[in-house]
Parts: structure tokens; sequence; C-alpha cells
């Protein structure tokens, strides 16, 4: 090929790479439109959600050998394989980290991410303590990065059991139709299914470490433990240690669209009320109850299992109510709702909250005081008492012991 043929060839294959992407069809992403990602954590929540549109797949981190082979297989190319989740952090060529670990490292790996100029998709629970989810609140802001927490039921697709989506509940509440304070149900009789038996075991017995896990590094900052197969690999969430339970694994699906619903995002709950038996220190248990009060007299109420009122319904209020699959007890309620203002539109893709640099829909900010309430909660049921909150100064009110639950000791070397 002589010189002048060999420049017009190179040429068309440079244009080629910059063509609008409506001329090469629809579906066609350039590669230099996409994201990359890498995902810490590759069991079964990992992998499920390793695949969104616009992102590339080029990292992937686990302590578990057989899972990290599990995570390699996701895309057909070779990509990056890490045991230690600040090498995959440290990857120039991760712009986006997936954080889909147990709750014990969401707020140790989503800090480091930030810090690294990382932005962060992290699965719920956002944080297992109230402090850890400030801190990170702290260092996305500190470091300008993008957040998103992984529930996605306040901007799309209806509840699993309720039969409606958020947006037209948000709507109804926001006419003041229903009167005001209210009252939410979260039960298995208005469609949500806890997880309610996702309980730990007491008294474990010691069992060897299998060959393929660094039980050490599973556990990091959480305290130590001897294994036992039950603590690990989804049966996790029944350890307080780690999670804790249904409420924890649920809790911000259920909870956080009612936060948007009732428009308390800024804010929590200034007491906590629970029915339960008394807790094992390591394990957790089943409870009957969680009330949630806020300051101007709205509530959560929270039935495990089968306890409460079938009849009950999801939202209470002293104008009318609201039921499953969207009906409501208000005369002539559908054609009165139609003269009132949509809510607020959100950015519900991520990539384009990363492209932009906007806030996504569920954020640092709004998804640390929903998790705030689940932690709540748990603080609760694991003091096996009433507590009242402060939501500015962000600590209980006169409880020594709760407020020490707020930010828990981690394990050497680990911190935030």
């Amino acid at each position: 090929m002589d010189r002048r043929h060999f420049l017009k060839t190179v040429g068309s294959v440079a244009l080629f790479t910059i063509v609008p992407r409506h001329v090469l069809g629809r579906g066609y992403t350039a590669p230099s439109d996409q994201l990359t990602k890498g995902i810490i954590g590759t069991g079964g929540m990992g992998r499920a959600h390793a695949p969104y549109d616009g992102t590339r797949l080029v990292a992937v981190c686990d302590v578990d050998d057989k899972h990290l082979e599990l995570g390699k297989q996701l895309v057909k190319e070779r990509i990056a394989a890490y045991h230690d989740f600040r090498d995959l952090i440290r990857d120039p060529n991760v712009d986006i980290v997936h954080i889909a670990t147990p709750p014990h490292w969401h707020g140790v790996m989503s800090v480091e991410a930030a810090k690294a100029g990382k932005d962060i998709w992290c699965e719920k629970p956002m944080t297992r303590t109230i402090g850890e989810g400030r801190r990170v609140m702290e260092a996305v802001k500190q470091h300008g990065r993008v957040f998103r927490l992984n529930t996605w039921f306040r901007f799309q697709d209806p509840f699993y059991g309720l039969g409606t989506p958020v947006r037209p509940l948000k709507k109804l509440v926001q006419s003041g139709m229903l009167g005001w304070p209210l009252k939410v149900t979260v039960s298995m009789h208005t469609g949500f299914d806890w997880k309610f038996y996702w309980v730990g075991k007491e008294h474990l017995e010691p069992q060897t470490v299998p060959a393929e896990l660094d039980y050490d590094f599973w556990l990091g900052p959480a305290p130590y433990k001897p294994y036992n197969a039950h603590r690990v690999h989804q049966t996790f969430r029944g350890y307080w240690d780690y999670d804790s339970g249904g409420l924890g694994d649920m809790g911000q699906h259920y909870i956080d669209p009612v936060q948007y619903i009732l428009g308390k995002d800024d804010t929590s709950p200034v007491k906590v009320e629970v029915d339960a038996p008394q807790q094992h220190p390591d394990a957790v248990g089943t409870w009957r109850s969680i009330t949630y009060t806020y300051d101007d007299g709205c509530q959560i109420i929270l039935w495990g299992g089968d306890y409460g009122n079938p009849d009950t319904p999801y939202i209470a209020g002293p104008k009318g109510n609201v039921y499953k699959n969207f009906v409501c007890d208000i005369p002539d309620w559908e054609r009165r709702l139609a003269a009132y203002p949509d809510p607020e539109p959100q950015v519900t893709s991520f990539l384009e909250s990363v492209r932009t640099r906007r806030p996504f829909a569920l954020n640092e900010r709004n998804g640390f005081r929903s998790a705030t309430i689940v932690n709540m909660g748990a603080i609760a049921l694991r003091l096996n008492r009433t507590l009242h909150f402060d939501p500015e100064r962000l600590e209980f009110i006169g409880d020594e012991a709760a407020n020490r639950l707020i930010d828990q000791p981690m394990r050497a070397p680990w911190a935030i």
C-alpha cells in the first residue's frame, strides 16, 4: 500500500469512530460514551445487578475465590480480578464502583471510593450504622462524587405487593386530600414480605474455613467470631455484626418510599417503639412491630410476619385512607386528584447523574435518612426499649447505650 492510500484508509477509520450514534443505528453505544465499572462482591447480588446500560464491566473483586471466578465470567473478554477491594478502587480504568458486599463493609468501601475519586453504586442498606452513613454522606460531598443507593421504588416500578407505583401515592398525599398527620402501615397485609425469618442461629459451632474463602478479610471491620458457614454468604443477614435480618435487608426498599411520600427526606423520626422478644446479642430474632413517630405526629408502623390487622389501610389520614392497589375511600377522589400538580421530576438515570453531576433520585442524603430509620429500629430491637431521637444532632436523647450503637468500633486496622 502506498503512503497516500494508507493515510486515506487510516483517516476513514478515524472518522468512523466519531460518527454520530444515530448513523450507526439504534442501540449502538460508542466506546467513548461508555462508563466503566468495577464490582466489589460477586456473590448473588453482585452478579444479578452487574448489567446496566451504558456501562462496561472492567473489574471484579471478591475474597471468595469461587465467587471471584463467577464474577470473571460475567463478560466474555478478560477483565481485572482483585482480592483486595482497595486495588479495584485504585484501578484507573474504573469510573464507577459498585458495592455489593454485606452491609458491614458498605461504609468503609463507600468512603474509600469517594476519596479515590470514584462514583458509587451501593446496595441497600446504605450502611449498617447511623454513624457510618453520616461519614459516607460527608465523604461524597467533600470529594464531589455521585452516589446511588440501589433501591428504586421511590421512582419506578410498583412495590412488590402493594400494586401501585409511588408517584400517584405521592401526588395524593401532597394534594392534602387525606389530611394530616398520616399513618403508614407496612406489613404483609399491605403487600410487603419482610423475609421475616431471615434470622440468626444461636451458639454456632466453629467450623473449618473453606480453602477458597479469606474469612478474616470477609469479616474486615466486624468483630472476630469463629467461622461457621451460617455467618457468611446470604445467611450473614441473621447476625447483628453484619446486618439486621429482614429489617436490614428489605427495610430500605419499603421505608425509603415512605420518606419520599411523606416529604421527610431531610429529617428523621423523633421516637421509635418496638414490640419484640429480647434479642440475642449475636443472632437477629423476630419482632412483632416497630413504630416510628415524627415530630408532627406522622407515623410509620412496621408489622412483622403475619401480625397486624389485614383490614388496616396502607396510608390512613383524618380525611381518607388508601389501600392496596391504590384504592382510596374518598368520594370522587380520582377526578379531584387530576386537578392537582404532579410531583417534581427526579433524575432516575444513574448514568445521567454521573455525566451531568446532578444528584440521583436516591442519593447519599435522602438515602442516609431512610437508612437511619432502619438503623434506629435495629438499635431499639437490640436494646428492647423505646428510644427518642434528635434528627438534627443525629443522636438519641438520654440513652448512652443507644448512642454507643450509632458509632460502633471497628476491628483494627479498619476505620473510617
